[in-house]
């Protein structure tokens, strides 16, 4: 099969630390060529940064996940600019909205999302977004900074919500959840959108597949959510491999042909 992108994995995980370099093995072994890792909170960069440089297949991306505001100092997001300026990256994030956790401040989340958008700008950058009961807000976000490119992660909108990001210039990610076959409304939605704007991604090691319920997920079984999503599109899973990864490579750098 076509080499494959997984688009959104966090490899540096506490949970990966007895069997990471086993992980990233199976990763390979399953066509796995790219894994793009992004970072949840200031602390984790610097082993983020060292993952990355000894592994050539895993692509850093740094910022504050709005699921941890209480982890994140003021500073933080005024250290992520220059942070950049030092250490490569393919992206911001992951940040986003997050407006399902009844404890997270929307007013907080907004004013360190929108601080994400000003930094990837800065930096030329896509951005890796987290949107849980929160697309329209994320979409207003998006439009007040314009020029904005990048993808929403696990997407779990509506039709209209993905068509309205393709017209601003974003992809949307899909992952374990297309493999459940009660998963109909995510069925007919990635039935029907251009394949153009779609990212594979597995976010191990959370949000595992029907083939492994209850088990720690990892990036190999992005294998699974490519075979489900050519099915649902009746193409063959090469077209589902060959496309996303030149989705991934194109809007992250990873140097693939952007057509």
């Amino acid at each position: 099969m076509t080499p494959l992108v997984d688009s959104h994995v966090h490899l540096d995980d506490a949970r990966f630390e007895a069997d990471r370099e086993d992980v990233i093995e199976r990763a390979q072994r399953s066509g796995v060529r790219a894994m793009v890792v992004p970072a949840v909170e200031a602390s984790g960069w610097t082993a983020l940064a060292r993952l990355a440089a000894t592994h050539a297949q895993i692509h850093p991306a740094y910022g504050l996940h709005p699921m941890f505001l209480a982890r994140h100092r003021p500073e933080d997001i005024e250290r992520l600019d220059a942070w950049l300026d030092a250490h490569p990256a393919v992206a911001v994030g992951e940040t986003g909205l997050d407006h399902f956790a009844a404890d997270l401040d929307h007013g907080t989340q907004l004013a360190l999302f929108e601080r994400h958008l000003a930094i990837a700008a800065n930096h030329r950058l896509p951005v890796i977004i987290h949107a849980r009961r929160a697309v329209d807000a994320v979409i207003g976000a998006i439009r007040r900074h314009p020029g904005a490119r990048g993808v929403v992660h696990s997407f779990s909108g509506s039709l209209e919500q993905a068509e309205q990001l393709a017209r601003l210039d974003f992809l949307v990610g899909i992952g374990g959840p297309l493999t459940h076959l009660r998963a109909q409304r995510l069925h007919r939605i990635f039935a029907r959108l251009p394949i153009e704007q779609i990212l594979l991604e597995s976010d191990a090691p959370d949000q595992p597949g029907a083939m492994h319920r209850g088990q720690r997920n990892e990036p190999a079984w992005i294998v699974e959510t490519a075979t489900a999503l050519a099915t649902l599109r009746g193409i063959d899973v090469d077209e589902v491999a060959r496309s996303t990864s030149i989705n991934a490579g194109c809007l992250f750098g990873f140097g693939l042909p952007c057509s």
